[in-house]
C-alpha cells in the first residue's frame, strides 16, 4: 500500500518512504517469471538505489548484483550478496577497484576497453587470482529512450565495438592471469518496447555464431537490463511486465546459453515515495506555484531529464483541482518537479507524495546549497 497521510508517521520532510510489501511482491513476481527451461541469473543493479535495508532485503532472494564501483561491490558484499554473483560494470575502474574484485573473486568483471583488459590482468598476476572477464560489448543499437540513459550506439562511451568482439575475447583466453566468461550488452534504460531487446537478441545470436566458427565458446551472455516501468500509473501498474520481458529473449535465444540480466529500476522504483511538505504558495499573473521542501538535491531526475513523476497531495485529495508548478527551493531554475500539474491545489503545510521514486532518487542526492541528505525509511 502507498503512504497514507498519519500524524503518527510523518517525519522530517523531506524523506523517502519505501514500502517493504510492494517490493517483496515486486521480487516475488519476478522470480515467478523466469522461464522454467532456460538458466537465466538476475542481477539488482544496485546503482538504482543502495539503501541498506533495501539491498538486504533483495539479497534474501537470492539475486545477484551489479555494481558499477568498488564501493557498491563492498556495499552489496556487506548487505549479504554473494561474491560469486556479483558482476562489476564501468568504463572508468580504479586500479584498487580492479583489485577489490579480483581479491573478492567476484563473479566477472565486464571489460570496457582493451586498456583495461591490460590492466585487469597485470593486477590480478600481482596478486596470484585468475581474474573472470568479460566483454562488454557496443552492439551500436538505438533503445528509443531518453538520450542520457542510451548506452549501446556508436555514440556512447560504453563498450567495445562488435566487430573487435573475437579479436579482443582471444586475447583474452590466451592470457595466463585471465579466464574468458562471456560478453555483456546494456543498451539503455527505461525502455518500454519490446523491439529493442529483440534486436538485441539477433545482434547475440549472431555474435555467438561467430564465436562458435572460431571455437571459443560464450559461457554466458549478459543481456543488461532496461525494463522501464508506468510513471503515470503507478497504482495500476505497480508490478513491471518481468513476464514479458523474459518471454521476448527465450523467444529470440537459443535454450542451451546462460543470460544473465541487470535490472534495477523495475525492482525498485515504484516502492518508493519522496515525502515533501508544502513551504509556500504564491500566485502570479501567469502561475500558481506551490513550493515545497524538497529540491534537485533529493531528487534529480525532472531536472536532469526532464522525467515525469506522479504527484499526490496527501493532506486533501477532495480539494479543487487546479494547476500549478511545484517547485523546489534550490537557487536554480531548473529546480522544478512538474508544470501546469492538475491537482488539488496545495496550501502551506499540505504534505504531498512523489510517486515512483524509488529508483535514481535517494542514491542521487547530493548537497548542494549546503542541503543534508535526506532519510530513506524502510516500512
Amino acid at each position: 500500500m502507498l503512504y497514507q497521510e498519519n500524524p503518527q508517521n510523518l517525519k522530517r520532510t523531506p524523506y523517502y518512504i519505501y514500502h517493504k510489501d510492494i517490493l517483496c511482491q515486486t521480487l516475488e513476481t519476478l522470480l515467478q517469471s523466469l522461464p522454467p527451461d532456460r538458466k537465466y541469473v538476475v542481477h539488482y543493479a544496485v546503482k538504482a538505489n543502495d539503501n541498506i535495508e533495501v539491498l538486504k532485503c533483495i539479497a534474501s532472494y537470492g539475486l545477484g548484483a551489479d555494481c558499477v564501483s568498488g564501493g557498491e561491490i563492498e556495499k552489496a558484499l556487506k548487505a549479504g550478496f554473494e561474491a560469486g554473483k556479483i558482476a562489476y560494470a564501468g568504463v572508468g575502474k580504479r586500479d584498487d577497484e580492479i583489485e577489490l574484485a579480483v581479491e573478492k573473486q567476484i563473479f566477472c568483471l565486464n571489460a570496457e576497453s582493451e586498456q583495461e583488459i591490460d590492466v585487469i590482468s597485470e593486477i590480478a598476476g600481482k596478486i596470484g587470482l585468475t581474474a573472470p572477464v568479460a566483454i562488454r560489448i557496443n552492439p551500436n543499437i538505438d533503445a528509443h529512450t531518453h538520450k542520457n540513459i542510451t548506452t549501446g550506439t556508436e555514440e556512447n562511451k560504453f563498450g567495445i565495438p562488435i566487430d573487435e568482439a573475437v579479436r579482443v575475447a582471444q586475447r583474452i583466453i590466451n592470457d595466463p592471469h585471465l579466464r574468458f566468461i562471456g560478453v555483456h550488452f546494456h543498451i539503455g534504460s527505461q525502455i518500454t518496447q519490446y523491439s529493442p531487446f529483440i534486436e538485441l537478441c539477433n545482434t547475440a545470436n549472431k555474435l555467438r555464431q561467430e564465436f562458435a566458427d572460431r571455437n571459443i565458446k560464450l559461457g554466458m551472455i549478459d543481456m543488461g537490463g532496461g525494463l522501464g516501468i508506468d510513471y503515470e500509473n503507478p497504482e495500476k501498474n505497480t508490478i513491471p511486465d518481468f513476464s514479458g520481458y523474459f518471454s521476448t529473449f527465450a523467444n529470440h535465444t537459443s535454450k542451451d546459453i546462460e543470460l544473465h540480466f541487470e535490472l534495477g529500476r523495475s525492482i525498485v522504483a515504484q516502492m518508493g515515495e519522496l515525502i515533501t511538505r508544502v513551504l509556500f504558495t504564491k500566485t502570479t499573473p501567469h502561475k500558481y506555484f506551490a513550493i515545497v521542501d524538497a529540491g534537485f538535491t533529493d531528487l534529480i531526475r525532472p531536472a536532469l531529464y526532464g522525467a515525469y513523476h506522479k504527484i499526490v497531495n496527501l493532506s486533501s485529495e477532495e480539494r479543487t483541482l487546479g494547476k500549478c508548478d511545484i517547485v523546489g527551493p534550490i537557487c536554480e531554475s531548473s529546480d522544478v518537479f512538474a508544470k501546469d500539474r492538475e491537482i488539488p491545489l496545495p496550501q502551506r503545510g499540505d504534505i504531498l507524495a512523489i510517486r515512483s521514486a524509488g529508483a535514481y532518487g535517494e542514491v542521487m542526492a547530493s548537497t548542494y546549497n549546503a542541503r543534508p541528505l535526506i532519510k530513506g525509511y524502510m516500512e
